[in-house]
């Protein structure tokens, strides 16, 4: 039998359904590569038992005609989001111990699907981060290499080893989210495709809090329809989230069409930023040939308000963090640290349970909240936000996507950007926007750097209209045609 970690999700889906393959057998795989690409540090807590267990009754089930769309389909599941008696982390030393008596309505959903669930993956400690080097368990490896040079390199952030885990084939699919970038930014550095929906369409529930306003949870996956079918799945209303939007959820998977022909594509002056590489504009005007070779047409638009959004986002995201990392005091749950009094008992667990990222952001969101900088910070970035929202409302009525890099360069090398946090925020710069916008985006491999490392291109789409970004990233991957994969060589 071929080795059924090179499948795709949709491929193995098939696959068992035609009963090629069981959905054991298809576990067992992926357990043995979760095994084998251990040095990656993708993985903070491995199910091998759980994820057995879970392929079992999906044999059962598929014996009985009784299969779900995801039946069998073994993924990683970022260690942010709750699982029941399943340790939860969110990468941090404060959560450590942390089992939760509750499932996330998006595993809870992906589980009565019949997904399988080989592990938690690593991320930057309570998603802060861009380069999955905060987490308290230890760095993520990228499973690319530059040619010629074997320092380890990045995978991205927050969503790392959500990305990594997919990249190295330990599984199908994984679960990311994205607060700024944190699931497109490490697709690209990664050459996988990854999806953040628009603010909404998945539920938070369940899932360990960075930025209210920000967050949202989507796929990962090696291509474009594989991300279709895990957001089908993953999407829908949720009464338990007050942020959810009770639309319906169309088949994602159905939009692939390949017809993109008569459709407009925005290119935003303001993205051709001072100092972009070469490289980075080169793949940028690629993937813009080739959407018009499918037929579409390239339009220029203006998002005038583009060279704030950092700055704002460095703002608002900060606050919210502030705002709800206050509930892990040594009190409730988690980590408690010695101290005489409750002040110094709250002292000593945050200083002791929470890195130097996460503290750092705390301070920021805290001095931005507070009564003298109030106005002058926090309720200045939230009109910045709502002019930022405009720019795309204004753009959108003249095109139906917008196409622009996913990342300023290729993953770097562990250590490079780590002392100048300033240098590793500006990793976000091409995606904080739709963040603050709430709009769709997806990165979609185009190619390789001159070091033979993936980059990627990102499609922004209009709010609640994924199928519309899915077919035509569909198209996009197809002009593509990437296959290039990670040499794991002596690391494996």
């Amino acid at each position: 039998m071929a080795d059924l970690t090179t499948l795709t999700l949709a491929a193995a889906r098939d696959g068992i359904k035609a009963k090629t393959f069981s959905a054991t057998e298809l576990t067992q795989a992926h357990l043995k590569a979760v095994e084998q690409t251990r040095a990656l540090n993708a993985f903070i807590t491995e199910t091998p038992e759980l994820a057995l267990k879970q392929a079992a009754a999906s044999d059962a089930k598929l014996a009985k005609g009784e299969a779900g769309a995801l039946e069998g389909l073994p993924l990683g599941i970022k260690d942010l989001f709750c699982t029941e008696g399943v340790r939860t982390t969110a990468a941090s030393k404060i959560l450590s111990n942390f089992v939760p008596q509750y499932e996330s309505t998006i595993t809870a959903k992906l589980l009565k699907a019949g997904a399988v669930t080989v592990g938690k993956t690593n991320l930057d400690e309570f998603a802060m981060g861009s380069s999955n080097m905060t987490s308290h368990f230890g760095a993520v490896e990228n499973p690319w290499r530059r040619a010629g040079d074997n320092r380890p390199l990045v995978p991205g952030g927050s969503s790392g080893g959500s990305a990594a885990a997919v990249a190295a084939r330990s599984c199908l699919g994984a679960t990311g989210t994205d607060t700024g970038g944190s699931i497109r930014q490490p697709a690209a550095f990664c050459g996988i495709v990854g999806i953040k929906p628009t603010y909404g369409r998945c539920s938070r529930w369940g899932v360990v809090a960075f930025a209210s306003s920000l967050d949202q949870a989507g796929p990962f996956a090696r291509t474009v329809q594989d991300c279709a079918i895990l957001l089908r799945e993953m999407s829908g209303f949720d009464p338990k989230d007050s942020t959810s939007a009770n639309i319906p959820v169309p088949d994602f998977e159905a939009a692939l069409t390949g017809d993109i022909r008569g459709l407009k594509i925005g290119i935003p002056k303001e993205y051709r930023m001072e100092g972009m590489s070469a490289e980075i504009d080169a793949l940028w005007q690629k993937g813009i040939a080739m959407l018009k070779d499918a037929g579409a047409e390239a339009v220029e638009v203006s998002l005038p308000h583009t060279k704030y959004a950092l700055p704002c986002y460095y703002i608002l995201a900060p606050a919210e963090a502030s705002s709800n990392l206050a509930r892990y005091d040594g009190v409730r749950f988690g980590l408690r640290a010695p101290g005489s009094s409750i002040e110094e008992l709250y002292e000593n667990t945050r200083a002791e349970g929470f890195g130097k990222e996460v503290r750092r952001r705390i301070l920021i969101g805290t001095y931005v909240l507070s009564a003298g900088y109030y106005d002058a910070y926090y309720r200045k970035a939230q009109r910045v936000r709502a002019l930022i929202a405009q720019d795309f409302e204004t753009a959108f009525q003249k095109v139906d996507a917008i196409l622009t890099p996913t990342a300023p360069s290729a993953a770097f090398a562990m250590g490079e950007k780590s002392d100048d946090p300033i240098a590793m925020y500006l990793n976000d710069v091409f995606t904080v926007t739709t963040n603050l916008a709430g709009l769709p985006g997806i990165s979609v491999p185009a190619g390789l750097s001159a070091e033979g490392l993936p980059l990627g291109l990102q499609l922004i789409g209009k709010t609640f209209d994924e199928a519309g970004l899915l077919k035509i990233a569909g198209v996009l991957e197809k002009q593509v045609a990437f296959t290039a994969t990670p040499d794991l060589g002596g690391r494996a």
